[in-house]
């Protein structure tokens, strides 16, 4: 399975890079976020309790589950003022 992962915001700048494209076997969007988790402290942001992703530009969980080709985005949460 082939996944494109996207960063936005201070996760972004924290890697230096707008995304990645990941193969693996994903079943959920938390399986993603698994696997970029064991890359060690350069993606320890995706462990933060109120961490925000999307699946195909859609606000979505942790548990939802993917397909072949599908894009994945990380973000912080969204404060307004």
């Amino acid at each position: 399975m082939n996944i494109n992962v996207v960063y936005f915001a201070r996760f972004r700048e924290a890697l230096g890079r707008d995304g990645e494209a990941l193969q693996g076997e994903f079943k959920t969007l938390d399986d993603v976020r698994r696997a970029l988790l064991a890359k060690g402290d350069t993606h320890a942001f995706l462990a933060e309790q109120n961490l925000m992703c999307a699946r195909n530009q859609d606000l979505c969980k942790l548990d939802e589950p993917l397909q072949d080709g599908d894009e994945v985005a990380f973000f912080p949460p969204v404060t307004g003022g």
